[in-house]
């Protein structure tokens, strides 16, 4: 197998969306199935922008287990490193969709979900260690044993980009843990970190996008982007910053646009673009996804990303 450019590592699950937009669950009638779990995501992102992606993961033997595979290998990205636990079952999320703004979920990962017990066997480490772009996710520090497998990956790094995004779900974690201690430990070894308002505010104790990414920047990381939602996307690299604002789209439905931002980072990070283009491709990434139904299944390819900044420029 030609070496991935693009490794993810941690959730998955089989989304349910509604048919019915704009009602509860118990009002809910039928819905739509979609490969979900945000490092699932970014590396179908990834891959629908041309890069080589693998992404370790666990699912169960079950038939949405079946599912992942055949959706992964659908979108071009490998399942080689999926693997299964005999007991556990693969989780499933359902979510109601009022847009534009508020997309409740809920989780079934109980009493453990199968990505939560990822262990170094599971994958090759030697090509988790080289792959150009690596990127972790921090539901995986959420438990054992896939918080310490999570860790020694990072710490192999030879690869050149090491992305860890902070993927805050405060319903994931056991209470007493300490999601800022490990969102900070993470960073350390990260060379870039990427989250939202909220995600900042866990792991920096601020809201403020300059004085948390210039925190987060004393880690260690060579770059911080802080998502904002309405008010656009802010980007520290050394001394040089980036403020894009957002594109106006009729949102849909905005769960899967940090993913497919997070695959057009990716892409961008390995192309070598200057900061600007890199965040306003990715941006542009995230408002299309935000614009549909699903997540995986509306990843969008390079044209259609170009197609809508190039319809920004003649706004």
């Amino acid at each position: 197998m030609t070496p991935p450019e693009v490794i993810t590592m941690g959730r998955v699950s089989v989304d349910l969306y509604p048919e019915q937009i704009g009602v509860t669950l118990a009002q809910v009638r039928s819905f739509a199935k979609s490969l979900g779990g945000s490092p699932t995501n970014v590396a179908v992102a990834a891959a629908r922008l041309g890069r080589r992606s693998a992404v370790i993961t666990k699912v169960g033997s079950d038939g949405f287990g079946d599912y992942v595979r055949q959706a992964l290998e659908g979108f071009g990205v490998s399942a080689g490193w999926v693997g299964t636990d005999p007991v556990l079952r693969t989780p499933i999320v359902f979510c109601e969709v009022h847009p534009p703004d508020y997309f409740p979920l809920l989780f079934y990962r109980e009493p453990q979900a199968p990505d939560m017990r990822l262990e170094p066997g599971d994958f090759d480490a030697a090509s988790v260690a080289a792959a150009p772009l690596f990127w972790t996710s921090g539901t995986g520090f959420s438990g054992e044993p896939s918080r310490s497998t999570t860790l020694g990956a990072m710490r192999s790094r030879r690869g050149p980009i090491t992305v860890h995004d902070l993927d805050f779900r405060p319903g994931l974690w056991k209470a007493g843990d300490d999601p800022r201690r490990w969102a900070r430990e993470a960073a350390a070894m990260a060379t870039v970190v990427v989250g939202n308002l909220e995600e900042v505010e866990m792991a920096t104790g601020s809201r403020d996008p300059d004085r948390a990414a210039a925190d987060l920047m004393e880690l260690g990381p060579e770059l911080v982007i802080v998502k904002q939602g309405p008010r656009g996307v802010f980007a520290r690299r050394g001394r040089e910053t980036a403020l894009v604002p957002p594109i106006p789209v009729e949102v849909i439905c905005g769960l899967g646009a940090g993913d497919a931002f997070g695959g057009a980072l990716c892409h961008g990070l390995l192309a070598g673009w200057e900061l600007d283009r890199l965040i306003r491709f990715a941006n542009a990434a995230g408002a299309i996804v935000a614009s549909r139904l699903a997540c995986a299944d509306a990843m969008p390819e390079d044209r259609e990303v170009e197609a809508l900044l190039a319809a920004q420029t003649h706004v």
